[in-house]
């Protein structure tokens, strides 16, 4: 492990820029699908992952707009804008979704929002209980039936107004 030893018995001042956090940005970007209200984050890295996730969000009808920059290169510090108004499409295609397991996070907010969705499975994870697969299994077990394939896993649209995820009365 890493540690920082500090001499001298000077007092220490200064800023420290805090990034953001790709793995907190990813999941609240997929929330924006769960509201017709615009969503703003701030500090939102500059990252592959991020700008996939943003081309899948649109996929789906989410408009997206970035601004901001940094100056140090433009990996903090910007604010990315998303406004899923109305869901256009239910079906995260192989293209983007192989670019990132990530990708598998839309399938909750468009089954809660419109009843159905239908997701590629991504690629990128050679163990066989991938968060991925887990995930999966969860909504199967939630509630919704799943029909799967080598590349494609498909809830069946919710038929009623039940909420998808259960607390269990067991302790």
């Amino acid at each position: 492990m890493d540690k920082i030893q500090i001499r001298g018995g000077n007092p220490l001042s200064g800023t420290i820029t805090i990034g953001g956090s790709k793995n907190a940005s990813l999941p609240v970007m997929c929330a924006s699908l769960l509201t017709d209200e615009p969503l703003v984050l701030g500090n939102v890295p500059h990252l592959a992952d991020i700008t996939t996730m943003a081309n899948l969000l649109s996929q789906h009808g989410v408009q997206v707009s970035l601004e901001g920059h940094d100056d140090k290169d433009g990996h903090i510090g910007r604010v990315l804008s998303l406004h899923a108004h109305e869901i256009t499409n239910t079906t995260a295609p192989y293209d983007l979704v192989r670019k990132m397991r990530a990708s598998v996070l839309v399938l909750g907010p468009l089954l809660a929002r419109v009843g159905a969705a239908e997701v590629s499975l991504p690629g990128g994870c050679a163990r066989p209980a991938s968060p991925s697969s887990r995930r999966t299994a969860a909504f199967s077990s939630a509630g919704p039936t799943a029909s799967s394939s080598a590349s494609m896993w498909k809830p069946s649209p919710i038929q009623d107004s039940r909420p998808i995820c259960r607390r269990s009365s067991s302790r």
